[in-house]
Parts: structure tokens; sequence; C-alpha cells
């Protein structure tokens, strides 16, 4: 059976910079298997207008002051670089976290970011396409790039549709990123097995992770009968991270 993994995904919005750096180092004190953030530019939920932080700043700070847990984000929106740049971004933090950095990466979809920072928003289906078309020039970087990374540097792709996106990540992702419950996550573990068979991929080659919620920690077995190898946990400030604590003893119990 593959080892479970487990990790936290720490919010980036109405917090300080020093209550993110506590808690991505007492995550990774504890064990977590990885840490990550998130990339917009205003907050998610609660207040729109609280104090927010960019996540791959905050991402360089994370491979500093770390040194077990893998990092990234979860996950970058694609139009908001260039993807030659986003590659050389992760590869540059692969070597300063001695090879713990992923890919984080997907089409992006909070209109705010967009408008409000110029980006033209689009639809979902231009923003998929263009994902398609952004995918292997990382890829295609990632291999071109001097020094190359110090790690495997996975490419994770996040998203749920069963069209576009698990296609996507089918040809081109090492590792893939949805949410729960764990019923939704099946079927979409099945839709992209599926996918792999038609594109001939492997599909123990890439890395099942779900995201979820502080309260649907107490039971992984759950996500595990589903189809995930890695089960991310979200916590917003003050970053309370008694479900991360959770997920680790339910991941040393399993080994």
């Amino acid at each position: 059976m593959t080892k479970l993994r487990v990790g936290v995904q720490i919010h980036p919005q109405a917090t300080t910079v020093q209550a993110m750096r506590d808690a991505w180092r007492a995550a990774d004190e504890m064990g977590a298997d990885s840490i990550w953030t998130w990339d917009h530019f205003y907050p998610l939920y609660g207040d729109p207008d609280a104090e927010h932080f960019e996540g791959w700043t905050l991402l360089s700070v994370m491979a500093a002051d770390t040194s077990r847990a893998k990092l990234g984000m979860l996950v970058s929106g694609n139009n908001y670089r260039n993807p030659e740049l986003l590659a050389d971004m992760a590869r540059t933090l692969d070597h300063v976290s001695n090879g713990r950095m992923y890919l984080g990466v997907g089409a992006g979809w909070f209109e705010r970011d967009y408008t409000e920072y110029g980006y033209e928003f689009g639809t979902a289906g231009s923003r998929l396409r263009q994902l398609g078309l952004d995918l292997p020039r990382m890829k295609a970087r990632l291999a071109a790039l001097n020094p190359a990374p110090v790690g495997d540097l996975p490419i994770l792709v996040g998203g749920g549709g069963e069209k576009v996106t698990l296609k996507l990540v089918a040809q081109y992702a090492d590792a893939w990123n949805t949410f729960g419950p764990p019923e939704s996550f099946a079927q979409k573990n099945a839709v992209l097995d599926e996918w792999c068979a038609k594109v001939g991929r492997d599909p123990s080659a890439i890395e099942r992770t779900v995201a979820v919620d502080p309260d649907d920690v107490h039971d992984v077995q759950r996500y595990v009968e589903a189809g995930a190898t890695h089960v991310i946990v979200m916590v917003g400030p003050p970053f309370n991270l008694d479900p991360l604590a959770t997920l680790i003893a339910q991941r040393d119990a399993l080994h």
C-alpha cells in the first residue's frame, strides 16, 4: 500500500506574516509531510477587505523557514505569470528548500483576482485552454533550466473538471488535487484513471491529493478508500493545528 501523506494549507488572509511563519514552522516540527498556501490576492471568505499577502513571496520564506515538509502552492493561478517564469520560480525555491518543492498550478477561478490586478478573466473554457498550452511549456522549461531542480519537483494540477482538467492531469501532471467529500473524490479519481487509460499513462504515477476542511479529518480512512494518497487540511487564522495533529496521528497509526 502507498504510504499515506498528510499536510496543511495555511491561508494568508486576516493574519500577519509572523503568525503564518509560526504556523508553518510548527507544522514542520510536528511532522507534516507537506505545507501549502494559496495563490490569491484577496480573502476568499470572511471580510473581503481583510489583510492579505502574496503567496509565492510567502513560499520563499516558508522554504527558508522549514527543513522537513514538502512545500507548494495549492494552487497557482496559471494566468498570473508567464509559464516559463513560474517554472523558474519553482525551480529556484526547490534549491532554497533543498529539493522539497511542488509546482502546483490550476486554471484559476476567483474573478476579483483578475479584475483588480488587470488580468483578463475570460471564461472557464479559455482559462483551461491556456492551462493546456502552458503545462508543456513549464515541463520544457524545467528540463532546460541550469542548474536543474534539486528534487523531483512534481507538477501538481488542481481541479475537478472531468472533461478537460482531469485529461490535462493524465497528460502532464505528477500529482492532482481536488476536494472532498469522499464520494465526490472517489468518482473523480475513477475518471482520472479512465483518462490515464485513454492517453496511455500509468495511473499509479500520479499522486492523489485531497484538500479537506478542519471538521473532516477524523476518519481519514474514508479518503484512503476513495483513492487518496495525500490528505491536506485547510486552515485559516488563528491557525489551530489540532486538525493536522489528528491527521498525523492517523497516518502514523496506519504505518
